[in-house]
């Protein structure tokens, strides 16, 4: 996993973390975000707890986060894209079950994700013969039979919000002046490593957006009461759900003092990276994994052809 940690490095804040939206008047931007918070409710942000996903499938969930972080930094992707890519992903696997081990059958979803969000998000994309696929040998015709099935899935219900269409406008209603652009980057790292450690459909991305925004511009520590009088002074957190955000909150402080502990143990030992300090067991429980699968749709690459136009990818050799 030692490529998620450099992957995550590799994150700055540029002009295309957040989505700019000109400089409109504070009305407008008011009304801007509402309509935007009442979109996000159509998709249904809520957590699955059936949904339960094995260690193989952790760990080549993990495999994909990895890929897209890289390969956004190739074609210098927004921040809103890579994230609307792992929102298709988590969605697609809540319906759809990949089973037997197939990595190539994840990286495939994987690269119709992140080109179906650069096609959402992107002025320009790259040719689906561009994207890099490592030890995989994909067509183009079998990336596009796989978008297509990833659209029929998540029934063509693509125009999802993310995080980053919200972080500058909570921040901008949190704090009179900007935070300083390291810490932004330092909270913005955060949100990939959530979505490391939980699927993108346990929180709304608004509520993704105050608890960074909260953790970029206030005190480390906020008492509930605190933390509920902010969000009252912000007419447009009506939408939210107090413990919802609270929840969300606490878990990205949880995994700040985690990272932070991690680095400090690396300076005490420089050979080991921070991504080596939570080894993850691959090996899968079959019994658990069945009996989740099975109350998704499973979807079988060999006979894909004749059920939805999905060729099976070739195989490295």
């Amino acid at each position: 996993m030692d490529e998620v940690g450099a992957c995550l490095d590799e994150e700055i804040v540029d002009e295309h973390t957040f989505i700019d939206i000109g400089n409109p008047s504070p009305a407008e931007e008011d009304d801007y975000v509402d309509i935007l918070l009442v979109k996000e409710t159509s998709f249904g942000f809520r957590k699955d707890k059936s949904l339960v996903l094995g260690n193989w499938m952790k760990c080549a969930r993990l495999d994909a986060i990895a890929w897209i972080l890289k390969t956004r930094n190739v074609f210098g992707f927004g921040c809103q894209t890579a994230y609307l890519s792992m929102i298709y992903f988590d969605r697609f696997l809540s319906r759809r079950a990949i089973t037997n081990e197939k990595l190539w059958a994840i990286r495939l979803l994987a690269v119709a994700c992140l080109s179906l969000a650069a096609k959402m998000e992107e002025l320009k994309v790259p040719a689906l013969s561009e994207f890099p696929v490592d030890d995989f040998n994909f067509e183009s015709k079998v990336i596009q039979r796989m978008e297509l099935l990833v659209l029929n899935t998540l029934e063509w219900k693509m125009g999802s919000t993310t995080p980053f269409f919200f972080i500058p406008y909570f921040i901008s209603k949190l704090s009179i002046e900007s935070p300083p652009s390291n810490k932004v980057s330092q909270i913005v790292e955060l949100i990939w490593v959530m979505i490391r450690e939980t699927n993108t459909q346990n929180h709304r991305p608004s509520v993704v957006a105050v608890a960074t925004a909260i953790l970029a511009t206030m005190d480390d520590r906020l008492t509930r009461k605190a933390l509920e009088l902010k969000m009252k002074s912000i007419s447009q957190c009506r939408y939210l759900e107090l413990e919802e955000v609270i929840s969300c909150y606490n878990l990205m402080q949880e995994l700040r003092l985690e990272k932070c502990r991690e680095e400090a143990d690396c300076l005490k030992s420089p050979d080991l990276s921070p991504t080596q300090m939570k080894p993850l067991d691959c090996s899968e429980n079959s019994s658990v994994t069945s009996s989740i699968a099975s109350k998704r749709k499973r979807l079988n690459f060999s006979n894909l052809d004749e059920k939805c136009g999905v060729a099976e990818a070739k195989r490295p050799r």
